[in-house]
């Protein structure tokens, strides 16, 4: 029989609330449920268990579940046939997968067949379960609201077929409204994933504002390279994400230096890439930038991983994404025992040319880090309470631990004005916004 949370307290007259997002866990074993159940409580979670794959399915015909969490080993209907058979008849369920350590194999044949979002080892981290699940929740909103909007530009494209071929004005309504939709869910889309990076940056250390930076450097670089808009937002996303895989390494891994890692060490930092490709598994849109974060550790003289390739066999965007990560690494990171200075590390770019860096690539990204000499930036750089209504982001605005709050482009309000004061005003009054310069002055 299938239980759940109680129910959470009715809402006050006049308030609405959303509901509790559901997940279900199906395991055979009852006191894997009350584990699971105990670790998910404090979390707003509406829980749902069933005890085998049959109940499970059952529970999904009459209850709405966000998120399956399945056990890989259970008698008549194991854990890989129940998520392949959800995702056949709920698709937009998102699918995880319990399983032990003996089961490695099998969980990764699962995930193919069934488009597992992730799965969790056996006995599992009660925060990573959580986190894990708050990840796959932030997915599973984002592909919503990209399905959405696809429908509504899909409904608007409709409505302008069937537009009077003499209403000229309709017609150009009818335009206008589609770009809007169609620059909604493009700021909608890149905006999802700038949270996501923030939400890898939140563990600190070698992470912390690596992200950011390197995908700033990657956009400057594939333009500089004259790479079309789409690749140069492809590049942009994949160096956003390229340490997604970074997220199961422990904080004590993540902290050492390179040359003090041990071979077992090292072979576990080196799986990221490979698990970073893995994560995205799920989503179609994102199999290009996927293919970009599994090779970026690739060299071009075939020396990297995980795959060994070489040359040109290496995406351009994983060459260009290998070049911008390494010196970033090296002025932030643990390549090094020490970090280095951006002259130093230019020259450490300059002799990994045709070694472990494409040529082409290290020669255009040496003239566009060259040192020029300071200019007027055009920016306005204001504290917050200068800021006014319809003032214009230049940049985007970040937490001062790192979390992004507002993307670029992003328009002020005088509601939001106020609540990046209230901000401001409890972390030290220090925060300062890069501003878009008015036309005219």
């Amino acid at each position: 029989m299938n239980t759940a949370e109680p129910p959470a307290p009715p809402a006050a007259a006049g308030v609405s609330t959303a509901p509790a997002p559901a997940v279900l866990c199906v395991d055979d074993e009852p006191n894997i449920l009350s584990a699971l159940r105990r670790a998910l409580r404090t979390d707003g979670w509406r829980v749902l268990t069933a005890g085998s794959g049959a109940e499970a399915l059952q529970v999904l015909a009459t209850e709405a579940v966000d998120i399956v969490l399945s056990d890989m080993r259970m008698p008549e209907m194991d854990g890989a046939v129940l998520l392949e058979q959800v995702h056949a008849r709920w698709p937009e369920t998102m699918r995880l997968l319990l399983t032990g350590h003996a089961d490695t194999g099998a969980a990764i044949a699962a995930i193919n067949r069934g488009r597992i979002f992730r799965y969790l080892a056996k006995p599992w981290d009660d925060v990573e379960l959580r986190s894990t699940l708050r990840q796959g929740l932030q997915m599973l909103e984002l592909e919503r609201e990209r399905r959405r909007l696809e429908a509504l530009t899909s409904c608007q494209n409709a409505q302008l077929r069937q537009a009077n071929e003499t209403l000229e004005q309709r017609v150009q309504e009818r335009t206008a409204a589609l770009a809007k939709a169609n620059d909604a869910l493009k700021r909608s889309y890149l905006t999802g994933i700038k949270v996501f990076s923030g939400l890898i940056e939140m563990r600190g250390g070698r992470v912390a504002g690596h992200g950011r930076r390197t995908a700033d450097l990657a956009r400057k670089l594939s333009q500089a390279m004259d790479r079309p808009d789409d690749e140069v937002q492809q590049n942009f996303v994949a160096a956003l994400l390229h340490d997604i895989g970074l997220i199961g390494v422990p904080d004590a891994l993540l902290a050492k230096p390179a040359a003090r890692c041990s071979a077992e060490e090292s072979a576990q930092f080196q799986r990221h890439a490979e698990l970073g490709e893995q994560a995205l598994m799920p989503l179609e849109d994102m199999q290009p930038v996927a293919t970009l974060i599994r090779a970026h550790h690739e060299r071009f003289d075939g020396q990297g991983f995980p795959d060994g390739r070489s040359g040109s066999s290496i995406p351009l965007g994983a060459r260009i994404l290998a070049v911008v990560d390494a010196f970033d690494e090296l002025q932030h990171g643990h390549v090094v025992e020490s970090p280095v200075t951006l002259q130093e590390a230019r020259v450490l770019i300059r002799h990994g040319r045709g070694k472990q860096f494409d040529p082409e690539v290290v020669d255009v990204f040496l003239h566009i880090t060259e040192p020029e000499r300071p200019r007027p930036n055009p920016e306005l750089l204001l504290g917050t309470q200068l800021l006014e209504p319809a003032m214009v982001l230049a940049r985007d605005l970040v937490s001062p631990t790192g979390v992004l709050m507002l993307a670029a482009g992003h328009v002020l309000t005088t509601s939001l004005i106020q609540r990046i004061r209230e901000f401001d005003h409890r972390t030290g009054g220090n925060l300062v916004v890069h501003i878009k310069p008015r036309e005219g002055r």
